[in-house]
């Protein structure tokens, strides 16, 4: 008889293999309960959303849209129990668990405040933490289809009010770029622009070299390295750039142009953005058109007196034509808005050609150039069929926007324009050389300004100093050379020289402001001009206007503290 073998009572493999599928039959079971609370969840939202009259969202089957989540920090969209999901035009849409929340009522306040409809769509918690767990994923920029860069989360309004100084801003950019999170590239960006608008720089220059990339601002027209880093960094950053200023990111044997505007404490301020192809890698500079440096009144400018009075005269007058040459970055478009202002009053029509509008004003039509057949000379022709009283073309370039220009001067319309000449005695043989008749450029101008701008002197740290030697007899042959003695500062023994103090980066100066030159249109110019006259004939002309040259405005502001004589060297040819 064979006997059966038992098998031993214990056997612990079976078991553990047992006690695996006991717990994978655990596992199966807590995901089928959570799914049941889930739905009951969704279902209990559901009859609530008609309660509530609001529309039902499920966010686990709808993307959130990352542009959107932005509008709502993280720390109130948890107070609150919203999220923001989805944005069209000016609409946002809000997922929210209870619409009586007060603190919701205060975040739709702000949303609205800032010129957005709030339309509310009830949400399970589920759905909440789905939304909320993608702010990890977000740099503290708000980025729409539209190029609109928003700047207000606390984080970087913070950065603005705290980076004062170059030091503190070069130390924020460094640690920045040290970062290697999947949002640095957008915080660099983020921290370049903030750091910019905290020491108000009216441009940031990003330029490739062979083995780095340097970052320069210009400060009060000068421009000052604040930072160098890598350029895997920069290929990024550019692509960033590129991307929030609408051009072609696969374009980079040819300059593009592109814009993007960025929110900040409740302003919209235009990026105005010019990529370069260079040696290296593409070269970037990126103008910021803040609307708080062209508010400045006609009065504060640094304008004379004199020429003050003259201008002020003239801007009242119902027709002719106001000039205002100089080099690019000379101050020419912010005279032009302060003139504009000074004209306005709610009984004119002022219509604006420029390229581009740099900064808009109530009140007035501007309107600006492309390249789809609306240029200068296409808006002019329309500007006169639309009965205005005052027209500013941004700058006279060719032809026929100088001979519309004029015929518009001639016509009843006061007329302000820039022309890219040196010097207020340029703008005539500049004229003729685009064949303005000479006889019609006196009868439509009525006076040519040329300017400059010099950095002021820090307040806090500039050091005053005797004249004396070569420095007294410069200063000393320009003042003999003013005609109108009335002009002639009381001081004329001691000057005040560059310092340097936290307060200016310690680099002596701080602020900038005009010098300035004119010729008026009298009978000895309107004989000049007839005769195809070069600038040297037209400045000899205008001797007896007694309007000081722009040498001579400098070394007057010398003299009164205001800047020095080594920055007037910088922007303007003094006679030794």
């Amino acid at each position: 008889m064979t006997s059966v073998q038992k098998e031993p009572f214990f056997q612990p493999q079976k078991y553990a293999i047992l006690a695996v599928m006991i717990q994978f039959d655990e596992d199966k079971q807590k995901q089928k309960i959570d799914h049941l609370l889930r739905k009951e969840e969704e279902e209990l939202v559901q009859v609530l959303s008609d309660k509530y009259n609001l529309h039902y969202v499920d966010l686990s089957s709808v993307a959130v849209n990352t542009d959107a989540l932005r509008y709502i920090d993280e720390k109130d969209a948890r107070e609150a129990k919203a999220a923001a999901f989805a944005i069209v035009n000016k609409k946002l849409s809000i997922a929210v668990r209870d619409p009586s929340l007060p603190k919701l009522a205060d975040v739709l306040e702000k949303i609205k405040g800032r010129g957005y409809e709030p339309e509310l769509f009830m949400a399970s918690m589920a759905s909440l933490e789905k939304a909320w767990a993608l702010y990890k994923e977000l740099s503290f920029a708000s980025e729409t289809k539209s190029g609109s860069l928003d700047i207000s989360s606390d984080e970087i309004e913070s950065i603005i009010k705290e980076t004062k100084d170059l030091p503190t801003i070069i130390s924020t950019l460094t640690n920045t770029i040290s970062l290697k999170k999947s949002y640095r590239v957008s915080r660099i960006l983020e921290t370049m622009l903030a750091g910019a608008l905290a020491v108000n720089a009216s441009d940031i220059h990003i330029e490739p070299e062979e083995t780095y990339i340097r970052l320069r601002y210009r400060l009060d027209g000068v421009l000052i390295e604040i930072v160098r880093f890598d350029i895997d960094t920069y290929n990024l950053l550019l692509s960033r750039i590129k991307l929030l200023s609408g051009m072609k990111l696969n374009l980079k044997k040819q300059s593009q142009d592109g814009r993007f505007s960025i929110h900040v404490g409740g302003a919209d301020i235009e990026m105005r953005i010019s990529v370069l192809p260079g040696a290296y890698n593409e070269s970037v500079v990126m103008r910021v058109l803040n609307p708080k440096s062209i508010s400045v009144p006609l009065e504060d400018l640094g304008i004379p007196p004199k020429l003050l009075a003259i201008l002020l005269k003239e801007i009242d007058k119902p027709n002719g034509m106001l000039l205002t040459t100089g080099t690019t970055g000379s101050g020419k478009t912010t005279t032009l808005y302060a003139f504009l202002r000074k004209s306005y009053n709610p009984g004119v029509k002022i219509i604006t050609i420029e390229d581009p509008v740099e900064y808009h004003l109530e009140g007035i039509t501007q309107t600006q150039v492309n390249d789809k057949g609306y240029n200068f000379v296409e808006g002019l022709r329309a500007a006169v069929r639309q009965d205005p009283d005052i027209i500013m073309v941004g700058e006279i370039r060719d032809d026929e926007t100088a001979d519309i220009a004029i015929n518009s001067a001639l016509t009843g319309h006061l007329v302000f324009s820039t022309l890219h000449t040196n010097s207020a005695a340029g703008a005539f043989p500049r004229l003729i050389d685009l064949h303005v008749n000479p006889k019609v450029i006196t009868s439509a101008l009525t006076i040519s300004m040329a300017q400059r701008l010099v950095r002021r002197l820090c307040p806090f740290c500039k050091k005053e100093t005797v004249l004396e030697g070569k420095t007294k007899k410069e200063i000393d042959q320009v003042i003999a050379a003013i005609e109108d003695k009335s002009q002639m500062p009381a001081n004329t023994t001691k000057m005040w020289v560059a310092g340097g103090c936290p307060k200016c980066n310690n680099t002596g100066y701080k602020g900038r402001i005009g010098i300035y030159e004119a010729i008026k249109i009298d009978e000895k110019i309107e004989n000049a001009v007839e005769a195809n006259p070069s600038e040297r004939e037209i400045i000899a002309a205008a001797k007896g206007q007694g309007i000081m040259n722009m040498e001579q405005d400098g070394v007057v502001k010398i003299l009164q503290g205001i800047t020095d004589l080594n920055e007037l060297k910088r922007v303007v040819e003094v006679e030794e």
